[in-house]
C-alpha cells in the first residue's frame, strides 16, 4: 500500500521541498562544500556556478522557509546555489534574514497572515547574504498546514526576466494612484537600495495631462521604498519636491530626444548637479547611496507625455551596468500606461464625488435637524458609485428627505444621479406628493436609457432605487414613498427601533408590465422621533443578512441619545457598520423631528359658504392679536386669507381648512385646503375683468405661494412676512 498521503495534507513548505527536490543535486560532493556555497555573486552572474553543477541542469531559483508563531525558524530549504550566503538557522528569527530598514513591514506582514490566514503572496523582498550583499526575490507567506504550525514562506529569486513579468502584472492590479505608484517602486527596488516615484502634481491629482506645459513642473513624491524612517528634510511620500529639485529633474527628462535613463554615478556627481547642500540632504538618501538612475515615466503617443520620474539609488560601489539600465527603462516603459490608468481613474474618482458632495444637505429648516454621512467607495475598487442624499425645506414648511442609490458607479452614474436629485427636489417644491414625484422619476429613468441616449452610450440605469420622506412639523406626520429602496428606520420618542412597513416596489425605470402605482405611507413622528435614510452599502454585509444588517442598524440608531450631537452620532453609527473596504457608497441621513409648539399654529375647518371668508378674518383676528402681530402685518394676513377662502368658495369644493403657522425667520404661513383639483393661476391682469384679482391681490402682499395637492384636493399657501 502506498503510504504517501494525499496532496491536500501536505504542508505549503512540503509542497515547496517536493518541488525542490526535482532540480537539486543529492549526492553531490561537489554541491555540498562550503566552497561552493560561498560562489561569490559575480561568478554566479557569468554562468560559472552553473557550469560546475552540470551543463544542462535548470538553474533552481525557488527556497522555502517554514517559521512557527513567534517568527522563528523551524525549518528551511534554501539549497538552490543562487541563496548561497543567506543562511537560515533553526531558532533564529526570520527577520534576521532581512536588512534592518524591513523588519518593521515584514514583521507587520507576517504576524497578520498569522491573524487572517489571508496570504500575502508576491512581494518583492530583499535578504542579507554573510558578505553584506542582498538578494531580490518574491516571497509569498502562507499560514502552515496541520499539523505544522506557524507560516511558511516561499522565495523566488527573482530573475530579470520573471522580474519584468512579474512587475508589470503585480502594479496593474490597483486603480488607486498611490497604490499604482507604490508597487512600481516596490519593483524597481530589485535593482537598488532605494527606489523613488516622483509625479507630475497634474497625474497626481487626476488632472489632464499636457505634452508641454508651460512654466516651472511641479513633481510631488508619490511612493518610496524601503518603508523605514528617513532623516529629517528628506522628501517622502505626500510632499512635493523643493522648487530647483522638480526644475532639475523636470529639465533631465523633458529633452526632445526619446526618454533615456540619466545616471549619476557618484555622490559627487550628484552633488555638483544639485548645486546646494539642502537639496542634497532632501534628495539623497543616505550616506552610501549615492548613485542614482533617473528614468522618465513616459506615455506614449504624438508627441509623448511625460508623467514623471523613477529613481533608482544604489551605494557608489556598485554602478549601474548597460543591460540593467536597459531593464530599467523596459519596466518603466512597460508600466507608465498603468499610471496614466490610475490618473484617469482619479480624476473620475474626484469629479464624481465633487458632485455628490454637491449634494449633500446643507439645512433642513428650524422644524427638523438633519444629519448626513457620505463615503465613498475605497479609491481602487469600481469607483465612486451613484447613492446620493438630500434634505431641504420646502417652500410651505414642510421638510423633504431624499435618499438615492443609482446602478453602476462612474461618470455615467454620477450624471444621472445629479438629474435625478434635482428633478426630486424641483417636483418636491412644486407640491407633488412623493408617489407623484417617484412617477416622474420612473419616466426619467425610462427615457435616459432609449437606444440614443442609454444603452449606445454603454450605461443603463433601469434599476435604480430611491426613497422619499415628507415632514409635516404642524401634524407630525411623514408621507414615505418608496421605489425599490430599503425601508427606513424610526425611532420613536420610547426608543422601540425598527424599519418603516413599506410594500416593496420595483426599482425606477421597470418594466411597463411590471409597474404599479407608487404607495404612499403616512405615519406619526412625535417631536423628539428619530428616522435613518440609507443606502444599501451601509447594511449589506456577504457574512449576513439583509434583514441582519438592517437589524444592526436599527440597533445603532436607537442607541443615538436624544441630547447626542446628530452629526456625531451619524459619524458614529456609520463607522460601527461601514466595512473598512467598501466596494459601494455608504450613505447614512438621520433625521430628528422637533416640530411647531401648539402655541405656534391654528386650524378651523369652515363649511364652503358665502360667509366664510368674514368668518375666517374673525377668527384670524383674533389670533393675530394673541399672537401680537404688527398692525400693517395684521392687515396683509387678513386680505391674504380672505382672498383664498373666498377663491376656494367659488371655484372648488368643501369644507375648507384654514391653518395658520407662525414661522421662524419672521414668517407667517397661511394655508386654505379645499377639495377641488384645479390648480389656481396667476393670468394677466384685466382692468375691466374680475376673474383671477384675488390672486394677483395675494401675489403682491406675499413673499411665496404656492400650491401641494393631497389625496383628496389641494392647499393654497403663502407667506407673509411678520
Amino acid at each position: 500500500m502506498d503510504s504517501t498521503p494525499p496532496p491536500s495534507s501536505a504542508s505549503p513548505f512540503d509542497m515547496v521541498s517536493g518541488a525542490l527536490g526535482e532540480y537539486i543535486p543529492r549526492g553531490d560532493a561537489d554541491d555540498d562544500t562550503e566552497d561552493n556555497r560561498d560562489i561569490d555573486e559575480s561568478a554566479a552572474s557569468r554562468g560559472e556556478g552553473k557550469r560546475r553543477r552540470g551543463a544542462g541542469r535548470p538553474e533552481q531559483i525557488l527556497g522555502a522557509v517554514n517559521v512557527d508563531r513567534d517568527l522563528r525558524i523551524t525549518d528551511s530549504n534554501l539549497e538552490a546555489p543562487v541563496f548561497a550566503g543567506v543562511d537560515p538557522v533553526a531558532g533564529m528569527p526570520f527577520v534576521d534574514l532581512l536588512p534592518p530598514w524591513d523588519v518593521p513591514t515584514v514583521t507587520r506582514r507576517l504576524r497578520q497572515v498569522l491573524e487572517t490566514g489571508e496570504p500575502h503572496v508576491a512581494r518583492v523582498q530583499r535578504l542579507r547574504r554573510r558578505d553584506g550583499s542582498e538578494l531580490v526575490v518574491s516571497m509569498s507567506i502562507l499560514s502552515a498546514a496541520g499539523p505544522r504550525e506557524g507560516l511558511t514562506i516561499s522565495l523566488i529569486a527573482m530573475a530579470r526576466r520573471l522580474h519584468l513579468y512579474a512587475a508589470e502584472t503585480a502594479i496593474g492590479t490597483s486603480l488607486d494612484i498611490g497604490e499604482t505608484a507604490q508597487s512600481l517602486a516596490e519593483s524597481l527596488l530589485a535593482w537598488g537600495d532605494v527606489a523613488a516615484i516622483d509625479l507630475d502634481f497634474a497625474v497626481w491629482t487626476g488632472e489632464v495631462v499636457t505634452d508641454r506645459p508651460q512654466g516651472r513642473v511641479r513633481l510631488r513624491r508619490a511612493a518610496l521604498v524601503p518603508d523605514r524612517a528617513w532623516p529629517d528634510g528628506y522628501v517622502t511620500p505626500g510632499d512635493d519636491l523643493p522648487a530647483d529639485a522638480s526644475r532639475l529633474l523636470s529639465h533631465a527628462i523633458r529633452r526632445d530626444d526619446p526618454a533615456q535613463a540619466v545616471v549619476l554615478p557618484d555622490r559627487a556627481a550628484v552633488e555638483r548637479v544639485l548645486g546646494s547642500p539642502r537639496l542634497a540632504r532632501t534628495l539623497i538618501p543616505g550616506e552610501q547611496a549615492a548613485c542614482v538612475a533617473c528614468v522618465p515615466l513616459v506615455l506614449d503617443g504624438e508627441p509623448p507625455v511625460v508623467l514623471g520620474v523613477a529613481e533608482v539609488w544604489r551605494r557608489a560601489d556598485r554602478p549601474f551596468e548597460d543591460g540593467e539600465l536597459f531593464d530599467l527603462q523596459e519596466l518603466v516603459a512597460r508600466t507608465a500606461h498603468h499610471v496614466d490608468l490610475a490618473r484617469q481613474h482619479q480624476r473620475e474618482h474626484t469629479q464624481v464625488l465633487a458632485l455628490q458632495r454637491r449634494l449633500l444637505p446643507r439645512s433642513a429648516g428650524d422644524t427638523i435637524e438633519t444629519a448626513s454621512v457620505y463615503q465613498p467607495a475605497t479609491p481602487d475598487s469600481a469607483g465612486v458609485g451613484g447613492d446620493w442624499v438630500n434634505s431641504f425645506p420646502l417652500p410651505d414648511g414642510r421638510t423633504a428627505m431624499v435618499v438615492g442609490d443609482v446602478v453602476g458607479h462612474g461618470l455615467g452614474a454620477a450624471a444621472t444621479m445629479g438629474q435625478l436629485s434635482m428633478e426630486a427636489r424641483a417636483l418636491l417644491s412644486a407640491g407633488l406628493a412623493p408617489g407623484e414625484v417617484l412617477e416622474h422619476l420612473d419616466d426619467t429613468v425610462s427615457l435616459l436609457d432609449d437606444a440614443e441616449s442609454g444603452l449606445a452610450a454603454g450605461y443603463s440605469a433601469l434599476g435604480s432605487t430611491c426613497c422619499i420622506a415628507v415632514y409635516d412639523p404642524v401634524s407630525h406626520r411623514v408621507e414615505l414613498a418608496s421605489a425599490g429602496h430599503l425601508p427606513p428606520i424610526l425611532v420613536p420618542p420610547d426608543g422601540t427601533a425598527g424599519p418603516v412597513a413599506v410594500r416593496p416596489h420595483p426599482g425606477l425605470g421597470a418594466e411597463f408590465a411590471l409597474r404599479e402605482p407608487f404607495d404612499v405611507y403616512a405615519f406619526t413622528a412625535p417631536p423628539g422621533s428619530m428616522l435613518a435614510l440609507y443606502t444599501d452599502g451601509l447594511v449589506e454585509d456577504p457574512a449576513m443578512s439583509i434583514d441582519e444588517g438592517i437589524g444592526r442598524l436599527s440597533d445603532a440608531v436607537s442607541a443615538v441619545h436624544p441630547w447626542d450631537p446628530l452629526e456625531e452620532a451619524a459619524r458614529r453609527v456609520v463607522r460601527s457598520l461601514a466595512p473598512a473596504y467598501r466596494r459601494d457608497d455608504v450613505t447614512l441621513l438621520l433625521a430628528r423631528t422637533i416640530g411647531y409648539r401648539k402655541e405656534d399654529t391654528a386650524t378651523w375647518r369652515l363649511p364652503a359658504r358665502g360667509d366664510a371668508a368674514a368668518r375666517a378674518r374673525a377668527l384670524v383676528t383674533g389670533l393675530l392679536e394673541r399672537w401680537d402681530t404688527r398692525e400693517d402685518t395684521r392687515d396683509s394676513v387678513l386680505l391674504v386669507v380672505s382672498e383664498l377662502v373666498a377663491n376656494a368658495v367659488r371655484f372648488a369644493r368643501g369644507p375648507l381648512t384654514v391653518r395658520l403657522i407662525r414661522g421662524g425667520h419672521g414668517q407667517l404661513l397661511c394655508e386654505v385646503g379645499d377639495k377641488g383639483n384645479g390648480r389656481p393661476r396667476l393670468g394677466r391682469k384685466d382692468l375691466l375683468g374680475d376673474g383671477g384679482r384675488g390672486l394677483h391681490v395675494v401675489h403682491g402682499l406675499t413673499t411665496r405661494w404656492g400650491v401641494r395637492w393631497t389625496d383628496d384636493g389641494k392647499v393654497v399657501w403663502a407667506s407673509v412676512g411678520r
